[in-house]
């Protein structure tokens, strides 16, 4: 991966966009829904882009997780709008009543792949396309060391934005963990997409509803040499053949912390070794708490 689309980035990477959001819609009773990539080209200029090469198999969701069997207020997703694709989406986290937290490679791209960041956020819903509350995008703060990786030999760095929401809502943020548990901590991913581990975006299928997969911290050895460390965090899954993947970048990696409440560890940045197919694992996702004095200060100065 990275798991998903990207946007363009403006000079200083804070974009503003308050478009409405236009999605083509298939049978709304049904509870998966294809989209389709229209040129072949534009598609290998996206994979390209995004270093989607590093997969020998991806797609747009949780591979083998099963839908949310609890309400995740905090839980969100980015509307993205690209000429060759019908629709997409990231996911993202809010941490605030105004703030949603996402991967960069979500909100940061170039100009080939043609891909914007378009409409409104929709914050609490167990449904892809409905439910929740919606907010229009007012700002885009990226991570100012925010770097794509090649795919092969590394994964992306600083691989974290902030999204501020026109209005603030009245789902609760979900905290920030102190410091993610060590190897072996029970953890579950959220995120919405295709349920099917594809390279090839036509056999993509978008589940309706939000889907989680129980999964663990790993060691650092259990990625690739030096994919994961002191600001990326090593994930495998508790389930046979099962992982996040195109989709759901940006979306939340959680872990129980006070109390028995969720506390959020980790955002689903890519994978966690080059050439393997995403229900294959392990998966990188960027180490949120070692970025809070960034958060905090971004959101300080609003």
């Amino acid at each position: 991966m990275p798991f998903r689309k990207t946007v363009d980035a403006t000079a200083d990477r804070t974009t503003e966009a308050t478009t409405a959001r236009t999605t083509s819609r298939t049978n709304p009773r049904t509870t998966a829904r294809r989209r389709r990539v229209g040129r072949a080209a534009a598609v290998t200029a996206l994979a390209a882009a995004l270093g989607a090469t590093a997969m020998s198999g991806s797609a747009s969701a949780i591979i083998n997780g099963r839908d949310s069997t609890e309400r995740y207020p905090f839980m969100a997703t980015l509307p993205l709008s690209a000429a060759q694709l019908a629709d997409g989406a990231c996911g993202a986290t809010l941490i605030d009543p105004r703030w949603v937290l996402t991967a960069a490679h979500c909100v940061v791209g170039t100009e080939a792949t043609g891909v914007t960041l378009k409409g409104t956020v929709r914050i609490g819903s167990a449904h892809r396309d409905s439910g929740g509350t919606v907010r229009n995008v007012d700002r885009v703060v990226v991570h100012p060391g925010f770097g794509f990786g090649d795919g092969a030999t590394a994964p992306n760095h600083d691989d974290l934005a902030l999204v501020r929401l026109d209005r603030p809502v009245a789902q609760q943020p979900v905290r920030i963990a102190d410091r993610p548990g060590p190897a072996g901590t029970p953890t579950r991913l959220l995120g919405f997409g295709t349920v099917v581990d594809t390279t090839d975006y036509q056999q993509m299928v978008f589940p309706d509803r939000l889907q989680e997969l129980p999964t663990r911290v790993g060691a650092q050895a259990d990625c690739a040499p030096g994919w994961a460390g002191s600001t990326r965090l090593c994930t495998l899954s508790q389930v046979p053949q099962a992982m996040a993947c195109f989709g759901d970048s940006g979306g939340p990696q959680i872990q129980r912390g006070r109390g028995g409440r969720w506390e959020l560890v980790g955002t689903t940045s890519g994978p966690g070794a080059p050439g393997t197919a995403c229900a294959d694992g392990p998966g990188l996702y960027t180490d949120v708490p070692a970025y809070a004095p960034w958060i905090r200060g971004t959101l300080s100065g609003r």
